[in-house]
């Protein structure tokens, strides 16, 4: 059943405030996977904060067309679900690989494209957006940066009693042997 033009418009507009606060986009061609799985996908995509979509070609070209994402016009190609990372850039990508993973007799959904930062990847390049930190991650690194050189000194302030405590033990030893 075709939408009218009502609901068109409410998808563009919902699909376009989405994509307009994503952080990445992953689009998979998603033929092949049976309702359970895609409604286990929608499932998990909630708890991961990515927002999952299927969008005819068209509506999706319209929705992304003012937003980073609207490199991708031209590989919108066939029957494709839309994943758009909301709280980190590898959500989505670590969201799809491991739906792949798990899913094993799923040859046919293959991802097709990535989109980070107005730029387009192929879909091979999934494990790599897939590694990325999350942000309470980036923020643990980040903070043992900035804290490292603070503790290398600590422990070379530290260091320079210890040494003299070492010597004195050394010297005391020497001379009661002697």
């Amino acid at each position: 059943m075709g939408l009218n033009l009502t609901s068109k418009k409410a998808v563009v507009s919902e699909v376009n405030d989405i994509a307009s606060n994503a952080h990445a986009l992953v689009a998979t061609e998603y033929h092949g996977l049976s309702v359970l799985q895609m409604t286990d996908l929608h499932a998990r995509a909630r708890e991961t904060g990515v927002y999952l979509r299927v969008v005819k070609n068209t509506l999706a070209k319209r929705a992304l067309a003012d937003t980073e994402f609207s490199v991708v016009a031209d590989q919108l190609v066939g029957p494709l679900v839309l994943a758009f990372s909301q709280e980190d850039p590898g959500s989505a990508a670590r969201l799809w690989r491991d739906f792949l993973k798990e899913n094993d007799k799923v040859d046919k959904a293959i991802v097709k494209f990535l989109s980070v930062s107005g730029e387009v990847m192929p879909g091979s390049e999934l494990d790599r957006l897939a590694k990325l930190p999350t942000k309470d991650e980036a923020i643990a690194l980040l903070m043992a940066c900035m804290r490292a050189p603070l503790d290398k000194f600590a422990r070379t302030l530290n260091e320079v009693p210890g040494k003299l405590v070492r010597t004195v033990e050394a010297v005391r030893q020497s001379k009661e042997a002697a």
